[in-house]
């Protein structure tokens, strides 16, 4: 009966380590751990024991090791034993001899028993929790490929090899659409610990993962021939990509891009149509900045003295193209060039206004304002909106007052246009 429940035990735990990929050895010295825990329940220490663990044939054996000494000299009987006691048992022992005395696991009861299933199992999630934080956390910046098990209103719960991933809402793409069972493709973006459980959070929406997108489907990138040396992103929409070449007979943007564009097509797809700008680094800032509004054509950058702002004159019919649609061209370039970018229309004379006609309707201050802003003419005004000049004259025209400066300036040119 003893021998069956050590057999049960150690089996049972075997199948559930092996499962959870843990060391034979590490699961010994659990279940000494845990026995010798329940010895010191019992009997106070452990001293006096040993514990034998054969995880091949099943078997635990716990042994009792006392000193024989005379009656009168017992003094503790977890380390001793009388030696009337111990003839009992073999009748060679003799003083001072070391008896040993093999002990039954249900001679701990059936409730020791249970909690020493209980703790053995507890050790093992502890160990696999730990080797899931260790594992992920090693693992981060990686791509992982899972199926979708759970959906819900503020994450995704993705099942990788058997282990639970959190994609969050803010990580997923916006026009991503996915259903339980669908196979996903995100990055690891961190390791956390709630609780002490480990929770492994994966996004789709990282520059981590166009990075990576990007070294799966371009081996020259892999290779490290191509660098890609800064990404500015808004998932979903639109990407730009600063690349150079660590070799002078690969152009890099035309690796990256493919023959008719076959290599960033794959990249494109799995991000949902995301447009994505590869562009040429270059450490002149001012180039750089011309590069990064592309597609529009600048004709001139000036930049402040420390840096943080560019000014940007495009052609008339260029604008529209620096902006791009919602005013994502020039979020993005301004991210990857690192500096706030202000774009300023090239004006032909005889089609536009000075700002000082309009002194008798604004005031001498408010057209002084739009001097500093870069705007010396009615049209370089229309090419603004309300919140626009409201920002870059750091508020002191208001949104009514740009309201009605550019509702006038457009009744100027309502014949013309």
């Amino acid at each position: 009966m003893a021998n069956d429940v050590s057999k049960q035990i150690i089996q049972s735990f075997a199948e559930i380590a092996k499962d959870k990929d843990i060391g034979k050895d590490l699961l010994l010295s659990i279940l000494e751990d845990v026995f010798r825990t329940m010895i010191r329940k019992k009997y106070g220490s452990d001293e006096a024991f040993e514990v034998i663990l054969n995880a091949d044939r099943g078997e635990i054996q716990i042994l009792h090791i006392r000193e024989v000494v005379p009656e009168e000299e017992l003094t503790d009987e977890v380390q001793e034993i009388t030696i009337d006691e111990a003839l009992k048992h073999d009748p060679d022992l003799e003083l001072y001899d070391e008896f040993a005395q093999e002990l039954s696991i249900t001679d701990f009861g059936r409730r020791a028993v249970m909690m020493a299933r209980q703790q053995l199992a507890q050790r093992i999630r502890e160990i696999e929790k730990d080797n899931i934080f260790e594992e992920y956390s090693d693992r981060v910046g990686e791509i992982v490929l899972g199926d979708v098990y759970q959906i819900r209103s503020r994450e995704m719960l993705i099942n990788h090899n058997g282990v639970e991933l959190v994609l969050p809402k803010k990580e997923q793409i916006y026009k991503d659409r996915y259903r339980k069972g669908d196979t996903i493709r995100a990055v690891v973006k961190e390791v956390k610990r709630y609780n002490s459980n480990p929770s492994v959070i994966i996004s789709r929406t990282s520059p981590l993962f166009l990075e990576r997108l990007f070294e799966n489907e371009i081996p020259e990138v892999f290779d490290g021939i191509i660098e890609l040396v800064r990404i500015a992103r808004e998932p979903g929409d639109r990407s730009k990509v600063a690349v150079m070449s660590h070799d002078e007979r690969v152009d890099p943007v035309g690796a990256c891009v493919g023959m008719k564009g076959i290599r960033i097509h794959a990249i494109v797809r799995e991000l949902q149509n995301e447009n994505i700008d590869v562009i040429n680094y270059t450490d002149d800032q001012h180039e750089f900045i011309k590069r990064a509004l592309q597609p529009a054509e600048v004709l001139s950058v000036d930049l402040t003295e420390d840096g943080s702002l560019a000014k940007v004159l495009v052609p008339a019919d260029e604008v529209s193209k620096a902006i791009g649609k919602g005013g994502v061209n020039i979020r993005l370039a301004s991210k990857l060039v690192g500096c706030e970018i202000d774009v300023y229309r090239e004006v032909e004379e005889e089609d536009d206004i000075d700002l000082q006609e309009f002194e008798i309707d604004f005031g001498p201050e408010v057209i002084q304002l739009l001097h500093d802003i870069g705007c010396d003419t009615a049209r370089q005004v229309l090419e603004l909106d309300e919140e626009e000049i409201v920002r870059r004259t750091e508020g002191e025209i208001t949104e009514d007052q740009a309201e009605r400066i550019i509702d006038i300036i457009a009744y100027e040119f309502e014949d013309e246009d």
